[in-house]
């Protein structure tokens, strides 16, 4: 029991094992400010600025079609491609011109009437005052008994007829500016009649209204047609639009960011379109793209959906069209929008990686120790997510996902490989 005591008493006592603190590696970025621009995405179909319905005005048979129009093919302004019989509208025409022609005649002759029926009426009235002088002689000489009474009674006549001329001529005369009146209702009217032959005759012409692309056609030659009858169907090829479903609070962001100070009017959505840009690409071919501009916001929106029908128009849409290297942007393609908006104020943008459980960033501090901090996420786009708050910049940011991220523990930055 001695030697056992003694033993006890002289062992040197057990070695202290010190545990190290856990540390990890793990890839690190510095924070940066940068000022964003807002990008939102929207899909939809392509279709024609303008479409021409061209619709017959006036009835007959198809006697001429453009050897060109046909569905695909494009059509330059001012190209006559249907003519409707004009027959009927010719005979139309010649016979309302001939009856104007007899109408201005009568109302020539009239010019000749009114002349002659003045001079006449003159000529009546030096008669009348001779007739009347001579009357009242004659009614002197009798009444003094040396003129008969038979050449009072035959001087009475003959005042009297020369009187009845006066009188007849004088209502003539009056009759002229209703007789001319009535001729100007005539000659009006005929005028009216001319010019709506005219009109019908010019109908008769189909002429495409603008550069356009033929969609369909409706009728062949020698088909009777009549008025209100479809004729050809056709696109616009000088401009066309897509309306981009667009989520309301990505449009309310993107108009944001063209914002000047004080309340926004209607006349100022014009100007805040111009600054945001559009670029319109193939889904079933992204590398053809176009460039489009924000033009107007369709009046009904999705409630549904909560989504903005955003108008994009793209001017030339066959501009340097080279099929199958650089196709048209035609209607019925199925396109993605891209718009694109000013600069806003610098922000804190990181990946969508460095933001863990929805709202947490793991940050290096300046002693190098693991820091969980919540931030404010603004929006999200293409793989970043844009802060409002909870990072400045020059601060450590953790990209990896630490298992398990115990705050406090040492965070080694990963060497980059050139």
């Amino acid at each position: 029991m001695s030697a056992a005591a003694w033993l006890i008493s002289t062992a040197e006592p057990p070695a202290r094992i010190e545990q190290s603190e856990r540390s990890v590696v793990a890839r690190t970025m510095t924070a940066e400010t940068t000022r964003v621009r807002t990008v939102v995405r929207g899909y939809g179909n392509v279709h024609a600025a303008r479409n021409w319905e061209a619709v017959a005005e006036v009835a007959g048979a198809v006697v001429w079609r453009h050897p060109d129009l046909d569905t695909g093919n494009i059509v330059t302004e001012g190209t006559k491609v249907l003519q409707i019989d004009p027959t009927a509208y010719d005979l139309a025409v010649a016979q309302a011109e001939a009856d104007l022609a007899a109408l201005e005649a009568d109302a020539a002759q009239l010019t000749v009437d009114e002349a002659n029926t003045d001079r006449l009426l003159e000529l009546e009235k030096d008669r009348l005052k001779l007739a009347e002088i001579e009357l009242a002689r004659i009614r002197d000489l009798a009444e003094r008994g040396v003129a008969a009474q038979s050449a009072l009674d035959v001087q009475e006549r003959t005042t009297l007829q020369v009187r009845r001329g006066v009188e007849e001529l004088r209502n003539a005369h009056a009759l002229i500016p209703s007789r001319r009146a009535r001729l100007d209702a005539q000659v009006a009217r005929t005028s009216t009649i001319l010019a709506r032959a005219k009109r019908d005759l010019n109908k008769t012409d189909i002429v495409a209204p603008f550069d356009l692309r033929v969609s369909k056609v409706h009728v062949e030659r020698h088909q009777y047609v009549g008025a209100g009858q479809p004729l050809v169907a056709a696109d616009d090829i000088a401009r066309v639009e897509i309306t981009a479903q667009i989520p309301v609070d990505s449009f309310r962001r993107l108009l944001s960011g063209t914002m000047k100070s004080g309340p926004m009017t209607l006349s100022d959505l014009s100007d805040r379109f111009a600054k945001v840009s559009a670029e319109v690409r193939l889904v079933s071919d992204p590398s053809q793209t176009w460039t489009g501009r924000l033009v107007r916001v369709e009046s009904a929106l999705d409630p549904q959906a909560r989504s903005v029908p955003a108008v994009v128009a793209v001017d030339d849409p066959y501009a340097g069209v080279n099929p199958p290297l650089r196709l048209p942007l035609v209607p019925n393609m199925y396109v993605e929008v891209i718009l694109t908006g000013p600069e806003g104020r610098a922000r804190v943008t990181l990946p969508d990686s460095a933001i863990h459980e929805g709202d947490i960033v793991y940050l290096r501090n300046v002693e190098g120790r693991l820091e969980l901090r919540e931030v404010s996420v603004d929006w999200r786009q293409s793989g970043m997510a844009v802060l409002d708050d909870g990072v400045a910049a020059g601060e450590d940011i953790i990209l990896d996902d630490l298992m398990p991220a115990i705050p406090g523990m040492i965070v080694e930055p990963a060497e980059v490989s050139e």
